[in-house]
């Protein structure tokens, strides 16, 4: 669960720089997509980018709470 943690925080923010900046998503954030994360991106949630895309790409099917994070970073 801990390389998920780290994986989704890192999708969830929109450049390195943010996360050079100490801001990678709240752990409410993170919590909002953990489930969506795990239902439709299993099969990559070892690579960053690719689960944010994947969610992205979900975003139709995505509970409420998952679809305002993406929001709430411009996405």
């Amino acid at each position: 669960m801990g390389k998920f943690a780290i994986a989704l925080i890192v999708a969830l923010a929109p450049s390195s720089s943010v996360l050079a900046q100490g801001h990678a998503g709240t752990p409410e954030e993170q919590q909002a997509c953990s489930r969506d994360a795990s239902r439709f991106c299993r099969r990559v949630l070892g690579d960053d980018s690719a689960v944010r895309q994947c969610l992205e790409q979900h975003r139709h099917r995505l509970s409420s709470a998952c679809r305002k994070v993406f929001e709430s970073h411009g996405m």
